[in-house]
């Protein structure tokens, strides 16, 4: 009902003017806000470059975009870096164009296509590197975590400004994390095809150095925050495969951009989490918490949020001392598919005595059509997608340096609480 209303709404703005084209009006909107997935060797499955691309896909265009199920943009609020939400009258001049029939309009009108490099989108790296060898997916089965160690040759100290994950099969790839291993202990596991692995990439200290997750773009650190590439360091992928129903193959390559300036801070993990996740089958609104009060001024840069398949809303919210509260995240539809990281546009400063917290809502009845179990079961805490797990983190950076040693004993504190905790009893 809510698309057909918006389809109405539409149809009436439309006559009172001249029906959207495609060249004067749906272009600009496809190249700004979907060309980056949908164009030849992307992750999408379809290019959306021409008006042929665009026209014969008209009316999914018009459906998807209506329910925002496209782009795939999660967070309803707030404001983001690099958002790919269409505003409401984008929305509806897709609508439109799709009623009048999808006229293509004067071609000579149409913006030339954006430009897509076939190599690395932030050109030459300063390393490149892949998997040794490809890797087998299996048909079906379950999802796989595995690592893969990539030797590097020795150089002096390096700093990290960006790196890029380019999975050889994204039709199998669900995510990848990128980690630095200084023990020698992922190449001593890996003789060649890889090892199992989740959570950490089995080896301490585990470093990441970044990751990728469909349609994320690389982004260089922020100022004098590049990452130390230690000398002797080899380099570790964490790769998640699902298997898609028939026998596939990766190699998924990487690239890392250097910089000269030495890294001046480092931003702090503030992991809000649970392990405490029992939801029966058929519960509609089985909720996890957890919070964290703050002893320090801290500047918050950016939250990664972290469910499965059945968590349904996740929100983040910050409660100051003086009582209001801040928003600082709210995902009301996840998607596993989709998950990224998010960066604030300015960063959000809260101050000591700060309460931050996270609730998270699974639904685990067949009324959710992300639901991967025909009927429910019992979802529990664990690592298999079709478990569930549930981690909002906060990438925080002390407002004055002399206390980041006061916020690492308060979270060394928060997690000895947790572990101590036990698991599987709801809060």
């Amino acid at each position: 009902m809510r698309t057909a209303a918006f389809v109405f709404v539409a149809v009436a703005a439309w006559a009172n003017g001249p029906a959207p084209t495609f060249s004067r009006d749906v272009a600009p909107i496809l190249y700004q806000h979907c060309a980056q997935c949908h164009h030849a060797g992307a992750v999408a499955p379809f290019p959306l470059l021409t008006f042929r691309d665009a026209s014969k896909r008209a009316p999914l265009i018009a459906a998807v975009t209506a329910r925002r199920f496209m782009p795939p943009w999660l967070p309803s609020a707030p404001h983001f870096q690099g958002e790919r939400r269409l505003s409401a009258a984008e929305i509806a001049t897709l609508q439109q164009w799709v009623s009048a029939g999808a006229p293509q309009g004067d071609p000579s009108a149409a913006p030339l296509p954006p430009a897509f490099a076939s190599g690395w989108p932030l050109g030459p790296p300063g390393l490149e590197a892949a998997m040794r060898q490809p890797f087998e997916i299996p048909a079906d089965g379950p999802d796989r975590y595995r690592c893969f160690a990539i030797p590097l040759a020795r150089a002096p100290q390096r700093y990290v400004r960006a790196i890029d994950i380019q999975p050889g099969n994204t039709r199998a790839v669900h995510h990848a994390l990128l980690f630095q291993d200084v023990t020698g202990e992922a190449r001593r596991r890996d003789t060649g095809g890889g090892y199992p692995c989740f959570g950490t990439p089995g080896f301490l200290p585990a470093r990441g150095l970044g990751g990728w997750t469909p349609g994320k773009q690389p982004v260089p650190s922020l100022p004098g925050m590049a990452e130390t590439l230690d000398p002797g360091a080899d380099l570790v992928l964490q790769v998640h495969y699902h298997p898609t129903g028939k026998p596939e193959t990766d190699r998924t390559r990487v690239a890392l951009y250097f910089t000269q300036e030495k890294p001046r801070q480092h931003l702090t993990d503030v992991p809000l989490t649970s392990n405490r996740i029992d939801i029966p089958a058929g519960e509609r609104s089985y909720k996890v918490t957890d919070h964290f009060t703050l002893p320090v001024d801290v500047d918050v840069f950016g939250v990664i949020p972290h469910a499965h398949y059945i968590c349904r809303d996740m929100l983040g919210t910050a409660i100051l001392p003086n009582g209001a509260r801040r928003m600082l995240i709210h995902i009301p539809d996840w998607n596993f598919n989709w998950q990224d990281q998010y960066r604030y546009r300015t960063p959000v400063r809260l101050p000591a005595g700060t309460r931050v917290e996270m609730e998270f809502t699974y639904d685990n009845s067949e009324n959710n059509p992300r639901n991967p179990n025909h009927p429910p079961r019992r979802v529990q805490y664990g690592a298999a997608s079709t478990d569930e797990m549930a981690g909002l983190h906060l990438e925080v950076l002390p407002v004055r340096a002399s206390d980041q040693d006061e916020l690492g004993q308060a979270l060394w504190g928060k997690m000895m609480r947790m572990l101590g905790g036990g698991i599987y009893r709801r809060q």
